[in-house]
């Protein structure tokens, strides 16, 4: 009875509350909560016109029932002013019309549309339009099919484009996609891996040509389904942002005039290398130059030269090993304030020494992991060139001591010895230094003693190193 009483109770709190409130908690509700309710209750029914988001899947439960539920809910919702979201996900196969209908009420209705599908359905792109979307998602099985007749695949309001594991049908369906967006403000487009869509039509190369795009972010974690592009094409002159991931191409061809943030993580394709025995031995890690004549090279100098306006960067440790082999010529980067870049142990800082040098207003730092590979072609940005060669570098001046870096920070710090040793070389010899911030691989410093007097002696062997800067604080996190 009590447990009866107490339900009873929550049932009349939640049924005096205003239909404002009620409508914002069906907004919340899981899929398959609001889909009940709003068949049991008349109540319900009646709310569904005050929800400003609807998130329908076929995930959970009996799909059977699904498409009939989604002509309900939509019908319902005729004459709602408010819903501003729609996201629809098809884990499983529906009637093909019955889905081009949902889809076209979505386009006509909604500002914004996420569109999730396990199985393949293409998008007629005559009827792929809308005066209304300001956001549109297209991911896995929903893709455009068909070249469009004029005035097709026309958003004059979008301003969010996102493109995740989708293909298209012909690749010339993507350029009139990107073309026929002329307010988009932001450009998402993460390519599938094999194991995720074996079955999309994969563009060889990404020609991104849009004016009005600010914000842009490319990855495609896998080239393993088809040959690196011989070129890229970005002309994108109000690009303000650029996240660019995956594998680098032959020759770019770019428009950044006003790109201000840069975060790059492009490396070569795999590479196959014949032992003597006949037998491939595949290796995704890095290359060696040597291998190569200088025509086999992509060519990245477009690419950095279209970068150089930047006032932040960052850089992989991938992108560090391209930068190096791959770039004929380094520009100078007037405007860089904040370079980052992470370091890989099979992977050298050949690149930074020149980096340092023609950045010449740089002001912060920023090491993920001092471990690096150990090479003699590093310069004097680190302290791992070869002794032989350790008294011809100290005749020259160090790159470091020119730099007017104020801000200096490390994370990944464990203390070793060629972690304190690359630590001295630092605070020797950046004059300008105001501020260290050194992060520590994450470790219980205050329930283990053994720990933390590991972690008070790194603390304090830092704090001992001589300073180039007087004004040099530590600080640590």
């Amino acid at each position: 009875m009590s447990a009866q009483r107490v339900s009873s109770r929550s049932r009349d709190s939640i049924s005096s509350l205003p239909d404002e409130v009620l409508g914002k908690i069906l907004s919340l509700l899981p899929t398959r909560l609001a889909a009940s309710t709003s068949v049991l209750s008349k109540r319900w029914k009646n709310l569904l016109p005050l929800v400003d988001s609807l998130d329908l899947s076929d995930a959970i439960g009996d799909p059977r029932g699904f498409s009939a539920f989604v002509d309900t809910t939509l019908a319902l919702l005729t004459n709602s002013s408010i819903i501003k979201r729609f996201s629809l996900n098809c884990e499983h196969k529906h009637d093909t019309t019955r889905v081009d209908t949902w889809i076209r009420t979505a386009l006509e209705r909604f500002s914004e549309l996420h569109l999730e599908s396990a199985c393949l359905h293409g998008i007629k792109t005559e009827s792929f339009t809308s005066n209304t979307l300001l956001k549109l998602t297209l991911s896995n099985g929903f893709f455009l099919s068909g070249l469009p007749p004029n005035g097709g695949v026309f958003f004059p309001n979008l301003k969010t484009l996102s493109l995740v594991s989708v293909g298209f049908e012909p690749c010339e369906v993507y350029e009139y996609l990107i073309t026929g967006c002329p307010l988009l403000e932001e450009l998402f487009i993460r390519y599938a891996s094999p194991s995720e869509c074996s079955w999309m039509v994969v563009n060889q190369s990404i020609a991104v040509s849009s004016p009005s795009i600010k914000r842009m972010s490319i990855s495609y974690p896998s080239r393993d389904y088809c040959e690196p592009p011989a070129s890229e094409v970005f002309r994108t002159p109000s690009l303000v942002y650029l996240d660019y991931s995956g594998y680098v191409a032959g020759h770019y061809h770019v428009d950044f005039t006003s790109l201000v943030e840069a975060r790059l993580d492009l490396r070569r394709e795999r590479v196959l290398a014949v032992e003597e025995d006949g037998v491939d031995d595949s290796s995704v890690g890095g290359w060696d130059e040597d291998v190569y004549d200088e025509a086999s090279l992509p060519d990245v100098a477009n690419l950095v030269e279209g970068i150089s306006n930047v006032k932040t960067l960052h850089l992989s440790p991938y992108f560090l090993e391209v930068f190096d082999i791959c770039c004929k010529s380094m520009p100078v980067f007037h405007n860089l304030l904040t370079l980052s870049f992470e370091s890989d142990k099979e992977r050298g800082w050949q690149v930074v020494p020149l980096l340092l040098k023609n950045s010449p207003n740089l002001e912060t730092l920023v090491i993920k992991g001092l471990v690096h590979q150990v090479t003699d072609k590093c310069g004097d940005a680190c302290v791992c060139i070869a002794k032989k060669k350790k008294k011809m570098e100290e005749e020259k001046v160090c790159c470091l001591s020119t730099c007017q870096v104020k801000v200096l920070n490390i994370s990944g710090y464990r203390g070793t010895g060629r972690e304190l040793k690359q630590m001295r070389h630092f605070l020797g010899n950046l004059k300008c230094l105001e501020t260290v911030k050194v992060g520590f691989v994450a470790e219980n410093h205050h329930e283990d003693n053994s720990v933390n007097n590991h972690y008070q002696r790194i603390t304090n062997a830092l704090t001992k190193l001589p300073r180039a800067s007087s004004n040099c604080q530590i600080h640590f996190f």
